[in-house]
Order: structure tokens, then sequence, then C-alpha cells
């Protein structure tokens, strides 16, 4: 068993060390030691907690003799995206802004995973801050896809969609804006859900977005993501968007009868919308099939266009992520990737109606959302695959295409992302699986009988110790400002100038290149509405008596 510790999942591991046939140091020495031989060819930590890590797994060992067991994570190791607060260990964000950020306190949900007595490996990479994609141009370098190492991961959890496929770890925090969790898990063939929002605390986590981040778990199985959330979703005072409500036992709830179930199926998302790949089309078609035969009623449906989602969701958070670095992007521009910037500079031509316009969309949408939910169980589409080559990234499609996975951002329930298969060349295609506000126990319950009923858990990437990470040489990505008329060129330079902004001859550039299609983004959002008609705002007062009460 032990050439292959780094590929137990969280529940066999969990049996093991229960059951007191496992040490959690021997454990952790493993992975420690899995990380040590790979990591160079995958990049998928910036920072690893080596002697921390086997403190702490020591501590475990010790309280599971003498009878304290805590649970299915005590013991067992995990890893955080960088943006999620460790006290006294680095919080890069990915980024030379806070390459000294070491903060004095950890995030709500490091410190439930620690309560749970779990065991912390390290930091991994991101995108910077969380957003953009694949960078060259920052203090660390990309993630690596280990199904093929010339190959994008997906973002922004790229280093935990990384660290989980290649057996880094069993288990990995990651954040969902607009498919942060569920495109990494999607390119790298893990599991991955966003929470509902509001389910899981985002206390201590750099923010992207106030309006659309969630916290979740990644990990290899469906039954590891259900034993994961247990530990980190419920109510935390210290998040302004937390959500009281009972938590249910996700793991208790996972069966492979989903007999009588109704699925609907947004097929247009990945046929009409956004035309998926021959091979993810294929896997699709065959996912389908594995419901019908597994007894649940399957039938085409259809929601809002995925453009209307992708104007309401960018006009919002790229104002919001503006406004959140806004001092550093007056200060210390230069300090900041290339493709960050190619995403937020834009957010300066933003206006407060485009704010509100796009938050009355969002209330919208998230409404028309609501017959589905009350038709079907869950709802099925595409998710990303086969993964792009690195160097293939271009900023500039950030603001020409959404994406499968930013409609859930808005409509705000869970979202499940596993595999559904693999590509002609090798690597994972995935699914989605949406379901009703706060209704993860259905989404992980649907997903755990696909999983049951297919082969591709089975499937791992294969890697070989000490092998060269091979050269991938970025190219084509730089700021083309063309597209931009001597009316817009004013319009924008006035009114990065009027936001505080320096911008050298590059970074106006940078701003440039996307600016027409950032205007073109708020007008199509200045429809006609009723004065009356609200945002998608939701205010509600502290708990006065429960503040008396701890306070």
């Amino acid at each position: 068993m032990a050439s292959e510790l780094h590929h137990l999942t969280v529940a066999e591991a969990a049996r093991l060390i229960g059951t007191r046939r496992l040490s959690p140091v021997e454990l952790a020495r493993a992975l420690l030691k899995r990380i040590e031989e790979l990591d160079p060819q995958l990049n998928a930590y910036i920072t690893v907690t080596a002697d921390l890590a086997l403190k702490h797994a020591k501590q475990a060992e010790q309280e599971i003799a003498k009878g304290r067991y805590r649970g299915p994570l005590h013991g067992v190791p995990f890893a955080l995206k960088d943006i999620y607060n460790t006290r006294g260990i680095l919080t890069s964000g990915h980024s030379r802004v806070c390459i000294n950020n070491v903060p004095d306190e950890d995030a709500t949900t490091t410190h439930k995973l620690q309560e749970a007595g779990a065991v912390l490996l390290g930091k991994l990479a991101t995108h910077e801050f969380a957003h953009g994609g694949p960078s060259f141009d920052l203090p660390w370098p990309p993630a690596r896809n280990p199904w093929n190492l010339e190959h994008f991961t997906g973002g922004s959890s790229s280093g935990s969609g990384a660290a989980v496929a290649a057996g880094l770890a069993p288990f990995a925090l990651g954040s969902d804006t607009g498919g942060s969790i569920r495109g990494p898990a999607s390119h790298c063939g893990i599991v991955g859900l966003m929470p509902t929002y509001g389910l899981v605390s985002r206390a201590g986590v750099i923010p992207n977005s106030f309006t659309f981040d969630h916290c979740g778990p990644m990990t290899w199985t469906v039954e590891d993501c259900a034993i994961v959330l247990q530990a980190i979703a419920g109510y935390d005072r210290g998040d302004a968007g937390s959500i009281e409500v009972p938590i249910p036992d996700y793991r208790a709830t996972l069966s492979s009868d989903i007999k009588g179930m109704r699925i609907g199926v947004l097929r247009h998302y990945w046929e009409e919308d956004l035309p998926a790949h021959e091979d993810l089309k294929r896997a699709m078609d065959e996912a389908i099939e594995v419901f019908k035969k597994l007894g649940a009623r399957v039938e085409d449906c259809r929601a809002r266009p995925m453009m209307d989602s992708l104007d309401a969701k960018i006009i919002i958070a790229e104002s919001e992520i503006f406004s959140i670095h806004h001092r550093d992007l007056v200060a210390r521009p230069g300090d900041f990737g290339r493709d960050i910037l190619g995403r937020i500079l834009p957010a300066c031509l933003f206006q407060a109606p485009d704010y509100v316009q796009a938050s009355r969309e969002h209330r919208r949408i998230m409404a028309e959302a609501q017959p589905l939910y009350e038709k079907y169980d869950v709802l099925v589409t595409a998710g990303f695959g086969p993964a792009p080559r690195l160097e293939a990234h271009r900023t500039l499609n950030f603001w020409l295409r959404s994406n499968v996975f930013t409609p859930s951002n808005i409509t705000a329930g869970p979202a499940l992302e596993l595999c559904n298969g693999f590509s002609r060349t090798g690597l994972p295609l995935g699914m989605q699986i949406i379901g009703r506000p706060f209704d993860e126990a259905t989404v992980l319950k649907v997903g755990y009988a696909y999983e049951q009923a297919t082969p591709w858990r089975t499937q791992r990437p294969q890697l070989n110790p000490g092998a060269a990470q091979p050269a991938v040489t970025p190219k084509g990505n730089e700021p083309d400002a063309s597209n931009a008329d001597a009316a817009t060129r004013d319009l924008a330079l006035g009114m990065a100038q009027r936001a505080g902004l320096r911008l050298n001859e590059r970074q106006q550039a940078i701003l440039l290149e996307a600016a027409p299609y950032a205007l073109a983004m708020a007008n199509r959002i200045r429809k006609d509405r009723g004065r009356f008609e609200e945002p998608a705002l939701v205010f509600r007062f502290p708990d006065q008596k429960q503040d008396r009460e701890t306070g």
C-alpha cells in the first residue's frame, strides 16, 4: 500500500486512520515526498509547510491513539489555494502585490479544517488574486496540467486542480467566482463543488467579487466532496454574505438510486451558445444515457443564453475587483500581471447606472431560474474539455465569450463538476450538475450515482519523478489597441485618469484593447426597466440578541 498512499481518497484515508491501520505521520510523509518529487514539473505549490504538516500529523496520531478521534478529516492532509489566510504563513494571492503578506489570523475555513484535525501541506498556485489566466509574468509560474504538462489546468484554482489530480493532496479548497473551482476540476479530471452562495464562509479569503465569490472543496470523488463540505459549511458572523440554514449530513444522503429523479438537460449551452469540442459533445450524450439507464426522467430544457449572464456578471464582478484593488492599481500598477490588468482596468469604464442595471439583470435571471427548480431536481450541462495548451491563452477572450460556468454564479445555487470521460488525446472532460439553492445533498447524490456507474475514477495521470518540465513559450498575448477608435481612446484614457490611474504606454494598450468590448457590454445591459425594479442586493440586520450574548 505504501507506494499508493498518495492516491488514497479522503474516505479511504479516513477509514484507515480511524481504525489505526494507517499513521497520519506516514501519510503526511508520503505526500511530502510526492510533492518534492513531482511539484517541480507541476508548479502546484507556492509554499510547502512540511514541518507544520508533520507536527500536526503527529498530534493527530497521538489524539487518535488516546481515543480522541475527531472525525473523517482527522489526520488527513490537505492544501489551500493561496488566497485563504493562514496565520503566520504567506498568503500571496500569487501576486507581486502580496508577496510579503503574512496574515495574523486564519480564514474561517482554514480554522474549521484544523479543528476537524486535517493536516495542512501548503498553499497552492492560483491565477493572480483568483482572477485572470495562466500568466508567466508573476513571481511564481503557472501550474501545469498533470495529464499533459504542456496544457492548461483551468483557473483560477489552478494549483488545487493540479495537486488533487496528481496525488499531491487528497483534497484542496478552491474558490469560484465565474467557474474557478469547476474549470480546474473539469480540465484536471477531478470533482469540484461550488456551494450555494452563503453556505461556506469567505471570511479571511482574499476577495474577488463580493457578489459572486464562493468557497468550496476540490477532491477526487463525490464522496470526498461531501465529507469536506460537511466540515466547512455553516453560518459565520464574520462573512456578511453568510446565510444561516440547516446543514444536513451530506455523506449520509449519497446513494446510487436516482430512479424517478427529474433531470433537465441544458443542451443549448454546449450545442448553441458556446459549441463544445466534439469529444465533449460525445461524452455528454453518453452521460445522459447513463442517467436514463439509472432510471432518471431526463429531458432537454432551456435557460437564458449564456452571454446574458456574462454581461451582468462581468459588469458587477469587475467593478468590485477594481474597487478592491484600486489603491494598488493607482500606486503600483506595474506590480500586477498583464492578464489581470486586461480584466480589471476596463472596469474604470463602467458607471454607477451600469452596475445597478447589471444587478437588476442579475435579479431577473435568478427569478427566471425558479420554474426550472420547480420542474427538475437537478440540471445537467457540459463542463470544459479537453484542456488547451498553456500558450494558447488570450486575455481578450475574457471579453468576447461566456463560459458554461458563469450562469451558475449568477443563479447562486450549487454546481458540481465531475469527470465524464476523456478526449481522444487522453485529456479529461467534464460535466456539471446544478441544483436548487442549498440543495447540495441532491446535487451530490446525482453526481455520486453517475460516478458509481462509470469507470472514470480508476484512471490517474501518469507522472515520472525527476522528468524535465517541458518548455512552454508564451506568445501572441501582447495587447493590441488597434480596435479602439479615437473617440473610444479619448473616453477610456479620460476615465482612467479620472479614476486616478497613471498608466504607462503598455498599460494603456491593455486598457484600450478591451475598451470597445466593455463599452458594448455596458450598452447591452441598459435595458428598459421600471423605476421600482430592484437589484439583486440583500441586506440583513445582524442578530442583535446574539451579538449581546456573545459580545
